[in-house]
């Protein structure tokens, strides 16, 4: 089981500048700069009704069918993550294409399943993400499966034209 060495609390102040810097990447039309590892998801806002957007590390990218798995680090309290919960139309955009999506929720198992597949393709930099979120892992897959289930994962498909 992963052990919780701290709170992760979303970034404030200068951290959160940082943190939104690869938003103006994407405005700037350098976005392909970020390859596949990130997107910028472009989503309504629950109360506003306005766009917002964030920039999500990419879980899983499948190029055969353009669909995306990203995690909610902050957790479900996330603005992104409880506004696509409201609406789950929203725009992704990565490296230099651009899609209409439709947002699904994964389960806990599905999840867990997601970021053992991850470990295996990107194993230093789950450890930094594992320690960023506050939590120590003993580098087993049970126990990169159990952080996975903690973590809130969205499926981003592209929206079907009728």
């Amino acid at each position: 089981m992963p052990e919780k060495i701290r709170d992760m609390r979303p970034p404030r102040g200068l951290a959160r500048l940082a943190f939104r810097l690869p938003i103006w990447f994407y405005r700037l039309g350098l976005g392909g700069l970020l390859g596949t590892r990130f997107l910028l998801l472009t989503h309504t806002g629950r109360r506003s009704g306005l766009p917002r957007r964030t920039v999500l590390e990419v879980v899983r990218c499948d190029r055969e069918t353009n669909t995306f798995v990203v995690a909610a680090g902050f957790g479900p309290g996330s603005d992104w993550y409880r506004n696509v919960g409201k609406e789950p139309r929203v725009t992704v955009r990565c490296g230099r294409q651009t899609w209409k999506m439709v947002a699904t929720f994964l389960t806990p198992a599905q999840a867990g399943e997601e970021l053992v597949d991850y470990a295996h393709r990107h194993p230093i930099a789950l450890g930094e993400l594992a320690r960023f979120m506050g939590y120590r892992l003993d580098g087993s897959a049970a126990d990169v499966r159990a952080l996975g289930e903690l973590l809130p994962m969205i499926a981003l498909h592209p929206e079907i034209k009728k």
